[in-house]
This record gives C-alpha cells, structure tokens and sequence, in this order.
C-alpha cells in the first residue's frame, strides 16, 4: 500500500493520529468514515477538507464510508459550539440529510462495483429502533462519566463558556462513539477521521470498539487541522456568508472568484489541502508564483482545480468568462452568454437604473439614455463629449453619438451594460 499518512502530512492535511493508525493503513486495505451532520440542506467549502479526505483515501486504495448523521443531527454536535443547537424537526432533516447525500455524491460513486468501493449510511437507521432503556444498558456502562467529562468540547462548556450543556448534548459523544462500533461490527471500519476538534468523539469511539468489540477489538483515529486564514480568521466563509457547494446556493463565479482572490500565503497552503496535483506540480507552481506574483499564477491554478473538482470543466469556463468581463477583453457575445444570476453577480454594486421597455419600441438616442433617462451623465453635453473621445461603450462595444438604443441591444431580454472609460459601469435594467 502506498503510504496515505505521508501524503497528508506534506500537504498539510495531518494533525493527530492514534499509535498504529499508519501501520494499518500501510498493512492492509482499511475501511474508514467521516461524518456529516445534517445541519443545512447543503455542504459548504468547510467540509471540503473531510470529502477530500475521503477522496485521498479511496484513491489510495482504501475504502471510504461517509456517515450522514441523520441520528446525531438530532441532537447537534457540541465540538467547539458555545451554545446549543436549536433542534430541527423530522422534515428539515430528512430534506438536510437528502441533501447532503446528494452532494457527497458528486464526488464518491456509492454505485461502484470495485472492492473498495465508497459506502454511504445514515446513522439513524440503526439509531431509530435503540430504545433509551436498551442503549443505556448496552452502551451507557461502557463509558465512565469521568470519561465523558474529561473531553474538551464538554470541558468548555461546563467551565463556563456559553450556558452550560444540556443531558441531550451530552449524549453526542456516546452515540458517535456508538457509530464507530456499529461499523466496525458491520462493516469491519477501523479508521474514523475528522477535523482535530473531533478527536474526543472520535476517541471515545474507539473505546467503545476496544470495549464491545472482544479482546482483539482494535480501532484507529486521523484527524485534519482546522484550516484558518493567513491572518487568523475562520476559513469557508465570504463577506456574503458560507460558500456552500451547490451553484443554487453559491454561483459557480462567485466559487470560483472565492479562490483567485486567495492571499499569497493562503494560496500556497491550498492549494496542497484542496488540489490533487502532486508534489513536484504543486512546488514548481509555488516557484513559478513567487518569481511573478502579480500573475497570480497559484491563484489561478488553485481556483481552476478546485472549481473542475465541485462543479465540472463547463462550468470553470462559464466562471472565467464572467470574470473575463469584469478584468479582461470581452465581447457583447460573452455578454449574452451570462445567465441573470450570474451578470448580476458579475456586476453587483453597480449602479443602475429602470427604464420602461415601451420606450425603446421606437428607439432611444444614447444622449437621452447617458443623461435623463439613467443619470449616468450629469448633463448632455457631458456625454457628448464623452462620446467625442470615444469613451463610451454599450455593451463592451464602442459606440458614437448617433448611436440608437433599441430592444435588440438587451441582454437576457433585459439588461443594458453601460461604461464609460475603462472602470466605469452602469446597468440599465429594463421593465
């Protein structure tokens, strides 16, 4: 087996590992999960350290299990919160756990014949028959309350971050522990991973194992860093919140611009953690960088890898084309090409203005259009000379005085894009 604990190691992917966990993965083809806890409808880039992980993993050789917490997402994960989770009912959660399932799906075929192919379970499925009474019995004495409560996400809480934690919570760590052995028991799983705030859930699971499990029992744990920022804020999210992983939630360009706007220093740790490129790619790419930064040469590789990985090589180029709009020579056509969500997101927080379709049955002369009806000029004769010195263009396309403004110019039959100069835009939207 190839090694799979070097390979996270020098792409900053490794942070803890209990003594043996190399060892097995370097014996024998292992079994291993991740859970996701249905706390939204959706995935967004902070899971993506935990798909890709799984995708390391069965690329290596291995066979990944992606755990969907329909069970647990019941009660919320306690790790690094300050405060409890509101529940969701059934509904929501079958809807989250739909979702998620749906998404992990895009980058592990759960329909794969091969041996090790990727495995996907709900953890509700063996959790919905367990009574109080009977998971008590079997698995509550397992595990000392000493135990429980010298973990840190339990610690914190109780010391006073937040308003304490409720029994509910504090259940959560038995019963991702109690998942841990369903699947060894049923699908021989030796391995959980996660981020390095899991490590106590993840521990006691391996407890649990060593204790239901018979005198040979033995079960491992891997956990990732939590990726943060250069300048230590929290990695996933954009001044307009999550960056989620469907294009309905996040549009491909805004994904894609997410990435190229990565710092130097952040982009040279991502492009490790989130790219499959191998070593020698990834080291000559940050030689390359470094000798012309202002090319943004990593930046653009990392935003292209990453972009093909979630959503495809069609959508990349749609995602480079609108931003080709905003920084590089595009035409009307490329203009024509955007779909609404899109050229409103190219060119969100420009200014614009309404102008009634029945007003361009006739036409409008571009003067009208650069002054009273938009305001994009504060007086006719400004635009006039505006357009003696050739600065004005409709739609990324130069235009003179005598130029007419007729419903054959709209873009998605109702969009005018305006610019004067090589920085000044102006949307005109048309009703």
């Amino acid at each position: 087996m190839k090694n799979l604990v070097e390979e996270l190691k020098w792409r900053g992917l490794y942070h803890d590992s209990m003594p043996g966990t190399e060892e097995q993965l370097l014996k024998e083809v292992t079994s291993a999960y991740i859970g996701f806890d249905p706390t939204a409808d959706s995935l967004h880039i902070g899971s993506m350290v935990q798909i890709i992980l799984l995708v390391h993993l069965k690329n290596f050789g291995h066979q990944p299990i992606a755990l969907v917490g329909g069970a647990t997402g019941m009660i919320g994960d306690p790790s690094g919160k300050s405060d409890e989770r509101n529940l969701l009912n059934e509904e929501t959660l079958a809807k989250n756990v739909a979702g998620i399932k749906s998404v992990l799906s895009r980058f592990l075929d759960f329909n794969s014949k091969e041996p090790n192919a990727p495995i996907m379970v709900n953890n509700y499925d063996w959790m919905k028959e367990f009574s109080f009474i009977d998971f008590a019995r079997e698995v509550g004495k397992r595990i000392t309350v000493n135990y429980m409560m010298a973990k840190d996400s339990v610690k914190k809480r109780i010391n006073g971050e937040g308003e304490g934690m409720s029994f509910t919570e504090f259940t959560y760590q038995l019963i991702q522990g109690y998942d841990f052995y369903h699947l060894y028991k049923n699908n021989n799983c030796l391995l959980q991973m996660g981020g390095s705030d899991q490590w106590g859930n993840i521990t006691t699971g391996t407890e649990l194992v060593r204790r239901m499990g018979g005198e040979n029992a033995k079960a491992f744990a891997l956990t990732t860093p939590l990726i943060t920022k250069a300048d230590g804020s929290k990695f996933g999210k954009s001044e307009g919140g999550n960056v989620w992983l469907d294009a309905d939630k996040t549009s491909v360009y805004k994904f894609y611009q997410f990435w190229v706007n990565a710092t130097d220093v952040d982009a040279e740790k991502y492009v490790k953690i989130f790219t499959f490129l191998d070593k020698e790619t990834i080291d000559t790419l940050i030689e390359e960088h470094q000798t012309a930064p202002h090319l943004r040469v990593l930046q653009k590789k990392l935003a292209e890898e990453i972009t093909v990985f979630v959503h495809s090589r069609e959508e990349l180029e749609k995602a480079i084309q609108a931003s080709n709009i905003l920084f590089g020579n595009s035409t009307a056509e490329d203009l024509k090409k955007l779909d609404e969500k899109t050229f409103l997101e190219v060119f969100d927080g420009v200014p614009q203005a309404e102008i009634a379709k029945t007003d361009l049955e006739n036409g409008l002369d571009i003067i009208t259009v650069l002054n009273e009806k938009t305001g994009f000029f504060k007086s006719n004769g400004e635009a006039r000379r505006a357009l003696t010195a050739n600065s004005i263009s409709v739609n990324r396309e130069k235009i003179k005085e005598d130029f007419v403004l007729t419903a054959n110019d709209l873009i998605n039959n109702q969009f005018v894009l305006l610019q004067s100069g090589k920085k000044n835009y102006f949307v005109i939207r048309v009703v």
